[in-house]
């Protein structure tokens, strides 16, 4: 069963860093634009960045120059590393692909 698979969330004060990493199949990796949304308490799921196979991506714009989505093809693996984060990138992330959806992973940012 194809699985996708987040890690890295965690708490970090404001202006701190935190990578999240999401693994799958390599039947996956290989086409797929891979995806991160999020989701905070009583708000609706949002779009944060997408990265196609070839390595193009997207970010929605709060989160422009201060997130980074990457892929290593060798480990089947998206990567999603934020910097400069602030109390209202608090949220579940979670990783898309292909219709499938990760299990998600915790990121809270508060002092």
């Amino acid at each position: 069963q194809v699985q996708l698979v987040e890690s890295g969330g965690g708490l970090v004060q404001p202006g701190g860093s935190l990578r999240l990493s999401c693994v799958t199949s390599r039947s996956i990796f290989s086409i797929a634009t891979m995806a991160w949304h999020r989701q905070a308490p009583g708000k609706q799921r949002e779009l944060v960045s997408t990265i196609t196979a070839r390595g193009t991506t997207t970010y929605r714009d709060s989160v422009k120059g201060r997130f980074t989505i990457s892929r290593d093809n060798a480990k089947n693996t998206v990567y999603l590393q934020m910097n400069s984060l602030k109390p209202e990138d608090t949220a579940v992330y979670s990783c898309y692909a292909n219709g499938l959806w990760g299990q998600g992973t915790q990121v809270t940012v508060s002092s």
